[in-house]
């Protein structure tokens, strides 16, 4: 007879009806699980008993995200439904039972590094369960077999996944939220989560594009534009601020095509936000493809103007050669794209333009390379990022002739080369700057703020400045960073409206979450089943959570008993 890890399940459907209740509506129904006396099962196999014998919500689970905001922001959502259900997420990997691994498939070494983590993974006998855009594109892949399978559009349904993947069972789920037959977004913004830094929140405003680039592989997996509503953003944003964030990132693959598929626009959304954004706290928009921001030049540069909204804009060119851009479908020149960066220079003094270049695109000449190195030049952008070009398979530029690999190695040296050979902060020292400090460097040694044009200004590691906006003269510039002193007597401004979460704490928890002290329940229900079982649930270590279950049952037992004789 086979075990019950031998079964494999295409998809949870297989197992769970539309009528039953969503994994934050389960986290709330225990109080309606009625205690049954189990029949005693005749002839059943080891195995099955103990697979059988798994207790789901019990385990540790470690999470590794790769690629850009949107994927983080993912990976967030998930953690934190993973933790409210019970789960405990470690950032140990070897103490894991169960590794979520959240993948990107922009570039190679991304998707290698996820392959390596998965065979590291079985290699220590962990449960895996992949997402990503490399599982949703790709899910037939050899080294994706048999494992189970979050859709980047199902990420509102890991409990289930994860629950069933440590009972030994296969689940992929790839499917598209659709509604009244229209493609939604994705998975509601309401969900819980477990923000990476406490004081940043990363709002995807929409999910896919309008593009068919031939060298993306990322369509392939997000598929075409699908916006959110004005409100549930507006929303989202609103419950950011009200558990302690101070600055909000819009991100999607494309933000400058949000809502032209559900008739609005950018800018609207962008006006409505700033209405919410409470004083001192700052909103730092996403990437924007040349095309649809040549629509709202006027409007955007009124928005990235605002008190509460970053100068900064990036535009991705990829080139300066129009014969590369064609080959590229990137749908638009290399003339639209100066004229963005020309308008908002003007229009907006001081903003600070990212751009992305890829260098050795199949067809480019060493007269495109010279074009691009020409753009580099003129405009010296501050933030550049450089990438030699990686053939994705199941792309039309995979099946285009390539250049060949040295050549591209030398245009991606000579590239940085030029990016190097310039300082764009040295004129900034000496400046009196307010900057928002909400990260801590790398080395641990300073925090990290933006100024207005979200440019990086390293301060002393002060914790009173953590999650403030402050006061600094400029005294020293780096390539990629300028140090603040901060200014005596100056005010220290409090962006944040209440206290921030602590790191790794849930958010978006609803309110049938009794309030825990130290010392007790503190609840107005906290006798009642559900508070009590709530309160133990709440409890970290997992030998204790097993035993919280037995004792929940108990309480529940006991109850119902005097609910009965009463």
């Amino acid at each position: 007879m086979p075990a019950a890890c031998d079964s494999v399940i295409e998809d949870i459907e297989d197992m769970v009806s539309s009528q039953d209740p969503l994994p934050n509506e389960r986290q709330f129904a225990r109080k309606n699980v009625v205690p049954r006396v189990r029949k005693r099962l005749q002839h059943k196999d080891t195995e099955d008993l103990q697979a059988d014998s798994v207790i789901p919500g019990t385990q540790k689970i470690w999470m590794k995200t790769w690629g850009c905001s949107h994927n983080n922001s993912d990976g967030e959502y998930m953690a934190g439904q993973l933790a409210a259900y019970g789960y405990k997420m470690t950032e140990n990997s070897s103490e894991a039972d169960l590794w979520l691994l959240n993948s990107c498939t922009v570039k190679s070494p991304a998707e290698d590094h996820f392959r390596n983590s998965i065979k590291k993974a079985e290699e220590q006998n962990k449960k895996v369960v992949v997402a990503g855009c490399v599982p949703q594109a790709q899910p037939r892949m050899d080294y994706l077999k048999n494992l189970s399978i979050i859709g980047v559009q199902q990420i509102d349904r890991v409990v289930e996944v994860v629950e069933e993947t440590i009972k030994g069972h296969s689940v992929r789920l790839l499917g598209q939220k659709k509604d009244n037959g229209k493609r939604l977004g994705g998975a509601r913004l309401d969900l819980p989560k477990i923000r990476k830094n406490p004081l940043i929140e990363i709002i995807s405003i929409n999910t896919g594009c309008l593009n068919a680039c031939t060298y993306c592989k990322t369509r392939h997996a997000r598929g075409e534009l699908a916006s959110y509503p004005i409100d549930e953003l507006v929303e989202r944003s609103k419950q950011s601020f009200l558990e302690g964030v101070c600055e909000i990132w819009l991100t999607s693959e494309d933000t400058g095509a949000y809502g032209r598929d559900i008739g609005t626009d950018l800018p609207t959304l962008l006006w409505r936000l700033v209405e919410v954004i409470p004083e001192g706290a700052m909103l730092r928009l996403g990437m924007t493809n040349p095309p649809y921001i040549l629509e709202h030049l006027e409007e955007m540069a009124k928005i990235l103007n605002h008190p509460r909204v970053y100068s900064f804009l990036h535009v991705p060119v990829q080139s300066a050669s129009d014969s590369v851009l064609m080959a590229m479908k990137r749908e638009y020149c290399a003339a639209d794209f100066r004229r963005v960066v020309d308008f908002l220079k003007e229009k907006v003094p001081g903003i600070n333009i990212a751009t992305d270049i890829i260098c050795g695109f199949p067809g480019e000449t060493d007269e495109d390379f010279k074009e691009t190195l020409r753009l580099v030049e003129e405009y010296k952008f501050k933030s550049l990022f450089i990438n030699q070009f990686y053939a994705r398979p199941g792309t039309p530029a995979a099946k285009m002739e390539q250049v060949p690999a040295q050549e591209k190695k030398q245009r991606t040296k000579e590239l940085s080369a030029l990016f190097h050979s310039y300082t764009p902060y040295d004129r900034k020292v000496g400046e009196r700057q307010q900057v928002l400090v909400t990260e801590e460097s790398f080395d641990s040694n300073y925090y990290v703020a933006h100024n207005r044009f979200y440019e990086q200004v390293l301060v002393p590691k002060k914790p009173e400045f953590k999650g403030k906006m402050i006061t600094v003269d400029i005294f020293e510039a780096g390539k990629y960073f300028m140090k603040g002193q901060p200014v005596d007597n100056a005010i220290v401004f409090t962006p944040s409206i209440v206290k921030p979460l602590d790191k790794g704490q849930v958010s978006g928890l609803k309110n049938e979450f009794p309030a825990v002290e130290e010392d007790g329940v503190k609840s107005k229900d906290a006798h009642s089943t559900s508070g009590i079982l709530q309160t133990l649930w709440q409890w970290e270590d997992s030998r204790l959570k097993m035993v919280s279950i037995g004792l929940a049952i108990l309480a529940f037992i006991i109850i119902y008993s005097m609910e009965k004789l009463g």
